[in-house]
């Protein structure tokens, strides 16, 4: 059992030990922290903070113990009760609230839950700002509100609805087209909140909507994390049904994967590659993303005639070098858009929208489009950490080992070599070490990925 606190959040799995485990009295720690930090990061007499939920079974519990410690300390709460983790992003700026807090732990199984949290433009904290927190967590300064100046909740239903119309309201959103398009769509919601919010879209939009597992009960019906090998039932789905394509995301909707008609995967990594080339076939700028994804992000802006950089990984790196570039769209390779003319979060949302402006405009099938791009393939791998293995030692050794490669280390240890690249780096989100390849093939991802598992096994049998 495990509680990890990093530039991602708190995170961590329920019950257990105190100071081990994300445990209501660590949830309630970590809240106060949150609501002492926000009054002294914006000082004034009255504080609102946003707060939401994905469906985990845990997510009531922890809402209620963050909710009230808030009021404790004289906060108001906007409460949205089920929500995304991009709904809530929104809510914040147009509440005019200080701050927000999304109770989910993304893509990880329902055993975890976390507290991401949120400054006043609906944005992740940066990594200054977070230690600020967790340095006030540990320490006994935390004054809490006398019994007359306790905040109040109020409790607000309407963020899936103003969450669509905002996203509807984008200049490149062109939901005529998709509706005359007359697609049809099965989406697996992973029992979770985009079960809800994600037929309701496709619904504005005209989309004949297959749902599966859209019951949000917090009961994931399978792995929750977006990848091939957890979707088969999707796949069943997609033909079963003869749908145009199939869409999944993960518990918190900020992950984003395509199934094409042929109910095989569009690639989780492509994702951004589309919705990119869509983006700057009209409004031609520059794109950034992270250490760990695909080079086709970098040919697509190429080919556009912009400029592609890449950040570390973790959303707050790709959104500070976002806005330093000045991009018209960024994101993860994990299946995550970030569009700044609508918000600089993640957003499942935003990119069914453009992905399906972009299909409807090209009028073609989901495994066509997917022929357009570069074919690149990738390997993600890990291995779990314990506590005799020295990670920064594995790296720093294998930093060495390849000083003749080009080598970035912003974040651990990511090798380019001329036809395919490896980057080694510890999780901000769970104990381990993850390992990602690219190759021509995914048989020389896959095996450049056990080449290196098996370099990192050797240097931590040395040591």
């Amino acid at each position: 059992m495990t509680l990890i606190k990093s530039i991602s959040g708190i995170r961590g799995t329920i019950g257990g030990h105190v100071g081990d485990n994300l445990t209501p009295i660590d949830a309630v720690k970590f809240a106060a922290a949150y609501g002492a930090w926000l009054k002294q990061y914006r000082p004034k007499d009255t504080y609102r903070v946003v707060v939401g939920r994905d469906a985990r079974i845990s997510g009531n519990m922890i809402q209620s113990l963050v909710m009230n410690t808030l009021i404790g300390q004289g906060i108001h709460v906007i409460d949205l009760d089920l929500s995304t983790t991009p709904t809530v992003e929104v809510a914040v700026p147009l509440e005019h609230a200080d701050g927000g807090i999304i109770l989910t732990a993304s893509h990880n199984p329902k055993q975890w839950n976390a507290l991401k949290l949120l400054n006043e433009k609906g944005e992740f904290l940066d990594a200054v700002e977070g230690a600020k927190i967790l340095e006030l967590a540990e320490s006994n300064t935390i004054d809490f509100a006398d019994v007359d100046s306790l905040g109040k909740i109020t409790k607000n239903s309407a963020y899936f609805d103003l969450h669509i119309e905002e996203v509807l309201k984008l200049p490149l959103v062109n939901a005529k087209s998709i509706e005359n398009a007359r697609f049809k769509v099965v989406v697996d919601g992973v029992n979770s909140t985009g079960g809800v919010v994600i037929p309701m879209l496709l619904e504005r939009l005209g989309v004949d909507v297959v749902e599966l597992y859209c019951e949000p009960n917090g009961h994931f019906p399978h792995n929750p994390e977006p990848l091939k090998e957890h979707l088969t039932d999707l796949s069943a789905e997609v033909k079963k049904h003869n749908a145009d394509f199939g869409i999944v995301v993960d518990p918190d909707v900020d992950r984003l994967a395509f199934m094409d008609e042929n109910g095989d995967m569009f690639g989780e990594e492509y994702t951004l590659v589309a919705c990119a080339d869509y983006v700057l076939s009209k409004t031609p700028g520059n794109t950034v993303s992270n250490m760990s994804s695909t080079r086709a992000l970098r040919d697509v802006t190429e080919k556009h005639g912009g400029t592609y950089e890449a950040s570390a990984v973790g959303e707050v790196n790709v959104v500070k070098l976002m806005k330093k570039n000045n991009v018209v769209i960024g994101g993860e390779g994990n299946g995550g858009i970030i569009y700044p003319d609508s918000h600089y979060g993640r957003d499942a949302l935003v990119g069914i929208a453009l992905f399906l402006s972009l299909l409807a405009e090209k009028n073609m099938k989901v495994s066509e489009l997917r022929k357009t791009y570069p074919n690149y393939y990738m390997s993600k791998k890990k291995i779990q950490l314990t506590p005799e293995l020295d990670v920064d030692g594995i790296l720093k050794t294998m930093e060495t080992r390849y000083q003749n490669e080009q080598l970035t280390t912003i974040d651990g240890v990511k090798i380019d070599f001329s036809e395919s690249w490896v980057h080694l780096r510890k999780s901000n989100t769970e104990p381990i070490i993850r390992i990602y390849t690219e190759a021509k093939s995914q048989e020389e991802a896959d095996g450049l990925a056990d080449k290196f598992i098996e370099e990192i096994g050797e240097i931590a049998t040395v040591s």
